[in-house]
């Protein structure tokens, strides 16, 4: 954002600061915080933080933090390395001070130079790159009851504003919290700030209103004076859940996020971002006649719509997706004689682009193939929920391409590089977001994933011998999101790294005793076929006595990694990802002499309209099979659901502790 004209006046710039005085100093620690070995606040803690405060002040762009904490635990030590991030030419870190307390009062100060590393680089809207830096220190000699102790000021240039967003609930319980917000001076009040500077948003358009969006705890609401600072002050913060299974718990942790923008009215602003969106998206996708020519290389015209749309798709799907590769940088593509893609035919013609502008080009593609197509822009679950109060576009990063034929509507994922057609990566379904549609309705949620398209297959043929050893192989068979998973960490892994992350993954799900390495993968490259791991076992399995050799029945499930189970209560929502299938039959050959005197009941355990269980095993001559099913239709369930899904996720875990019992047949008597 851009001021047209800049006003300074030093008397006020004075006044402004003169609440950041008491920052100037250290605080010294009181006999009981030195003291401190355990905090009843906040009982098992590894660490609170004891105060925090951060101010932020758009008038002169500088925000100043300033943090203390107490360690209580070996854990809490984490916290004496501090990255601070900041948008790299636009801002500047200074006056960074920090220091350790000992709980004998040694005070050991912060020297030497933080290191200063890049996060990421990005391209904002108006097309001009990013970088974002952090600064990073670590305060040193921290023991376990040290007291933590830093501050530092992030000065931003001239056309910079921060809008802060306040982080009020942390990973550590909060004790006292104080932030304060001066906005730019337009949106000061009284006769004294007056001014003829403006702001302008990424489009040009002026800005006329600060937005604040506020998530704070009952009773806690924030001050604003009578000039226009805005301030809250918190006490007794509780730490940030840690549940299994929790939604992005982003989405619902205390914050106050400040913003600039053009429009105050929640309607107006999102028929306001619509109507701009959709026309850069049908600007950018707009059929050129370059489309035209690359769209008629792919189909022919006796293709049906479903036949060219799964052409094109392959197509797309094809390019180099810099989003699984690797951005280029402004020198490559000038040396490459590439540009940043404003329109689809760049993208094409380039052969590369990011996953947005593929999915616009497939949009692009259709649409020049006469197809009926819409763009779909929604949330990733897998960061956060899409909250229509947030007036922030931003929320909504994922470009889907929803194909309308033969009557009905099929969500695409293009630019999920390995996906394949007609099937949308979970962080991408059930996600609400923005679509365009033949008649202006702009505000819809993606489809579900219906847990038969995510199937694992698990399936084994093991041999043993009368002390329990083991050999054999297993073969996972995966579909749908598992598959999905596997194919994209190939994309940016080589062959054997990946091999050592499925080893490491499907360790979870081998009995003890047992190793279990891949051999090869199939179609790992191919995501129209099923993909398939083939891994080789050998080690021990089981307890052999003088009679009889004891073997888990459920070879798969012996860790007893079951969700839910330990936990009693459950105070976030639960949230799966998606549903899915999951499938294992095991072979156990037994050795010569034994026969299978017990193996697991038949069983079937429901949960109506959510999930179940079905259990079998079948004994033959030299062998035993198990079989066993847990079909899982659930992907989202309130607390208040929550005994439901723990007890059916008990009666799972205990069936699945059932053993085989195999018998040594007695060794026949001399004559």
């Amino acid at each position: 954002m851009r001021t047209a004209v800049l006003l300074r006046n030093v008397t006020l710039l004075l006044t402004l600061a003169l609440p950041l005085l008491a920052m100037a100093q250290f605080q010294e620690p009181t006999s009981e915080e030195l003291k401190m070995t355990e905090d009843p606040k906040a009982p098992g803690a590894a660490a609170v933080y004891l105060n925090i405060e951060e101010i932020a002040n758009d008038r002169i762009h500088f925000q100043k933090c300033y943090v203390r904490i107490k360690v209580l635990q070996e854990k809490g030590k984490e916290l004496a390395t501090v990255e601070v991030p900041y948008l790299h030419g636009d801002s500047k870190i200074s006056d960074i001070k920090a220091r350790t307390i000992h709980s004998d009062g040694t005070v050991i100060p912060l020297v030497g130079k933080p290191e200063d590393l890049l996060i990421y680089k990005k391209k904002d809207k108006k097309g001009d790159e990013l970088q974002v830096n952090r600064r990073v220190f670590t305060l040193p000699s921290v023991e376990v009851g040290s007291i933590l102790e830093y501050r530092y000021t992030i000065e931003y240039d001239d056309d910079h504003y921060s809008s802060p967003t306040w982080e009020i609930q942390r990973p550590y319980f909060v004790h006292q919290a104080h932030y304060v917000f001066t906005p730019f001076k337009a949106f000061l009040y009284g006769s004294q700030n007056a001014t003829s500077s403006y702001l302008m948003d990424e489009r040009g358009h002026p800005v006329n209103s600060l937005i604040w969006w506020p998530k704070l705890p009952t009773g806690v609401t924030m001050i604003t004076d009578a000039i226009g600072n805005h301030s809250v002050d918190v006490t007794d913060i509780p730490a940030i859940p840690s549940e299994e299974w929790m939604p992005p718990i982003n989405s619902f942790l205390y914050k106050v996020a400040f913003y600039y923008k053009s429009s105050y009215d929640t309607k107006d602003f999102w028929v306001s971002e619509f109507k701009q969106w959709t026309k850069d998206v049908d600007h950018f996708a707009e059929p050129s006649k370059a489309i035209h020519d690359a769209v008629n290389g792919v189909i022919v015209p006796a293709d049906s719509d479903l036949d060219k749309a799964k052409k094109l798709y392959k197509a797309v799907q094809a390019l180099d997706n810099t989003d699984y590769s690797r951005v280029k940088s402004e020198s490559e593509l000038k040396q490459l004689k590439l540009k940043q893609a404003k329109h689809a035919e760049d993208t094409w013609k380039q052969k590369s682009g990011s996953s947005e502008d593929i999915a616009l080009l497939y949009l692009a593609m259709l649409r020049a193939a006469g197809l009926t197509a819409y763009a779909h822009k929604v949330v990733d679950r897998s960061n956060g929920l899409f909250d229509i109060t947030y007036l922030n576009l931003d929320q909504l990063d994922t470009t889907l391409v929803i194909l309308s034929t033969g009557g009905k509507e099929i969500t695409l994922d293009p630019g999920e590089k390995m996906c394949p057609f007609a099937t949308v990566n979970w962080r991408h379904s059930d996600a609400s977001g923005i679509r365009q549609t033949s008649d202006n309705h702009n505000a819809a949620s993606s489809p579900g994933q219906v847990y038969p398209d995510n199937k694992f297959v698990r399936a084994g043929d093991v041999t043993l011998d009368n002390h329990g050893g083991v050999t054999g192989n297993l073969k996972f068979v995966m579909i749908g999101q598992e598959a999905l998973r596997w194919r994209q960490a190939a994309l940016r892994n080589d062959l054997s790294e990946v091999k050592k992350q499925f080893d490491r993954w499907i360790e979870e799900s081998i009995p003890e005793g047992v190793e279990a390495h891949v051999d090869h993968f199939v179609a790992l490259d191919d995501p129209d076929s099923n993909l398939l791991a083939v891994v080789n076992i050998s080690g021990s399995l089981g307890t052999a006595t003088s009679k009889r050799l004891l073997l888990p029945g459920y070879f798969f499930e012996t860790r007893g990694a079951h969700p839910f189970v330990a936990q009693d209560k459950r105070l976030e929502p639960v949230d799966m990802h998606y549903g899915d299938m999951v499938t294992d039959q095991i072979t156990y050959h037994l050795p010569d002499g034994f026969s299978v005197e017990g193996s697991p009941q038949d069983a079937k355990i429901s949960w109506p309209q959510h999930a179940i269980l079905t259990d079998k095993s079948i004994t033959a001559p030299g062998k035993v099979t198990v079989y066993r099913q847990l079909a899982r239709a659930l992907t989202f369930a309130a607390p208040e659901e929550y005994q439901d899904l723990r007890g059916f996720y008990q009666k799972v875990a205990a069936a699945d502790q059932q053993q085989i019992v195999l018998t040594a047949a007695a060794a026949a008597k001399g004559n």
